[in-house]
């Protein structure tokens, strides 16, 4: 894989962080209320993704392959408006790198179902031995982060 490629991903990895922290406290700003500061998140994001889709988008033809997608196809935008609630609404209580670490664990266990199972029509890919210890490398490293003092301090 190309170098640019793992930059990306990291990047990406980070600004979940940072957003988790700006939108924990845009929460706190409009009066502790995660839903409103999600739906000014996503608002300010599909605000920026219209200009940008206005400008460098391919609209030849979206009509017609808009409405040939099965329902479940939607599905995105609410899992999408879901984890921003959730970032919000967690950040707070249990700490933004705990809520990375699940998110991540969660989103390691079901890619690599995907994967596995080709689900939500994505390609077969293989799942080896070292995957499945990876992940529960990890998730001791979870157990270790979350409850290493009430473990190892005793």
């Amino acid at each position: 894989m190309h170098i640019l490629f793992f930059l990306m991903a990291l990047a990406g990895g980070a600004g979940l962080s940072i957003q988790a922290a700006i939108n924990s406290r845009l929460s706190s700003g409009v009066g502790g209320q995660p839903l409103i500061a999600a739906f000014i998140s996503f608002s300010v994001g599909a605000l920026c993704l219209g200009i940008a889709a206005a400008f460098y988008a391919n609209w030849n033809g979206f009509t017609v392959n808009i409405v040939q997608q099965s329902p479940w196809k939607w599905l995105g935008g609410l899992i999408g408006a879901a984890f921003v609630f959730t970032t919000i609404f967690l950040a707070p209580k249990i700490g933004i790198t705990n809520v990375m670490f699940l998110f991540i664990m969660g989103q390691l266990a079901t890619g690599l179902c995907i994967d596995r199972f080709g689900l939500l029509e994505m390609p077969i890919r293989a799942v080896h031995w070292w995957h499945v210890m990876g992940l529960g490398i990890m998730l001791l490293g979870l157990i270790c982060y979350m409850y290493g003092n009430r473990i190892f301090l005793k």
